[in-house]
């Protein structure tokens, strides 16, 4: 036997030097330190829900729009019906054009097969 010893790293193993590592992670908490903005945050949202309660209506005891508590509504609109009958008269013609539209495709489709 020769007096030599046999590094079984790898080459790159022998080049990296062995190291010895120790993290220590210190952690402070300190507590209430926001608890009076959160104290002030809680008030405005209250203060707010209570002028909302007021602004809408509260309890549901005061009048509606109309002023008599009617729900009913009438709206009338005059010479309404020729631009409404021409607008009926373009869409029919516009889906009449695309089924005409749809079938030639269709047609022309099955002849080539």
């Amino acid at each position: 036997m020769s007096d030599q010893s046999y590094d079984h790293r790898t080459t790159r193993e022998a080049y990296i030097p062995a190291r010895d590592h120790t993290t220590t992670t210190t952690t402070t908490t300190g507590g209430g330190g926001n608890s009076g903005m959160a104290f002030i945050l809680g008030a405005v949202v209250v203060v707010l829900a209570v002028v909302a309660f007021v602004v809408f209506g509260g309890f549901g005891g005061g009048e509606t729009a109309s002023g008599a508590g009617d729900s009913d509504v009438t709206v009338t609109i005059e010479g309404a019906g020729d631009a409404a009958q021409g607008a009926a008269e373009s869409i029919g013609n516009a889906a009449e054009s695309v089924g005409n539209a749809a079938e030639g495709a269709a047609e022309q489709a099955t002849d080539g097969q």
